[in-house]
């Protein structure tokens, strides 16, 4: 999945009704200690990151068209942040919206309820926040793992893993890992191949020797029919 178009500014942060705010308050008491407030482009770069690790989403695209959905006894007309096309629904509508912004969103009142929203055309509607996005361990893992995506799998250790996937189904990282011969780091080799999208790990645990691994389809149509 490419990126660098998702985070063009005019496409992200141009959009209608802007969550582009800090939190504001009185200053805090004292003893206390406020978490600094993750400002929306970070949120967002957590969000298409884990969009990438994603086995499930199979396209993300940003700024879809505005749809109709019901909020109570209205219908109300919204420009979602991005669309995911997934396997284990029709498609989700997503909203990337930063903690101190969360108040003047519309729909607010449904997502703090933990009502669903969908849309006439049967889409889910949801809000990701500081709160779901930067959930543990989820998030540490997808950092290691986004960690490894400049390392270097020569074409041997590439092709010994993902054969080893192929014989085997589901392997331990760690089992994948040894497969690298050529590399210094054979754990950094294999999550460098999850960052390519041609092995899919599980982000919602920690990294660790007996973390499953599998491979994922071709992101393209593969010319062998393989």
């Amino acid at each position: 999945m490419s990126t660098p178009a998702l985070l063009d500014p005019s496409t992200l942060l141009d959009r209608p009704g802007q969550r582009r705010s800090a939190v504001r308050g009185g200053p805090p008491r004292r003893g206390a200690t406020l978490a600094p407030a993750v400002p929306r482009p970070a949120l967002v770069a957590d969000f298409l990151a884990i969009a990438a690790l994603d086995p499930a989403v199979e396209r993300l695209r940003a700024a879809p068209a505005p749809v109709r959905l019901t909020l109570g006894d209205a219908i109300v007309e919204h420009a979602a942040d991005f669309e995911q096309v997934r396997t284990d629904e029709p498609g989700l509508l997503v909203d990337v919206v930063a903690e101190g912004d969360l108040g003047r969103h519309p729909f607010r009142t449904a997502y703090v309820a933990g009502e669903p929203m969908v849309a006439e055309d049967g889409r889910r509607f949801v809000i990701e926040s500081a709160a779901t996005l930067r959930a543990e361990p989820r998030i540490s893992t997808v950092r290691l793992i986004m960690a490894c995506r400049r390392t270097y799998v020569s074409a041997g250790d590439r092709v010994r893993i993902l054969h080893h996937l192929d014989e085997c189904g589901t392997g331990r990282l760690v089992e994948c890992a040894a497969m690298a011969i050529n590399a210094q780091d054979g754990v950094a080799a294999v999550l460098a191949l999850a960052v390519e999208g041609l092995v899919a790990v599980d982000i919602s645990r920690p990294i660790l020797p007996e973390t499953p691994v599998r491979r994922r389809a071709l992101p393209h149509p593969d010319p062998f029919g393989f």
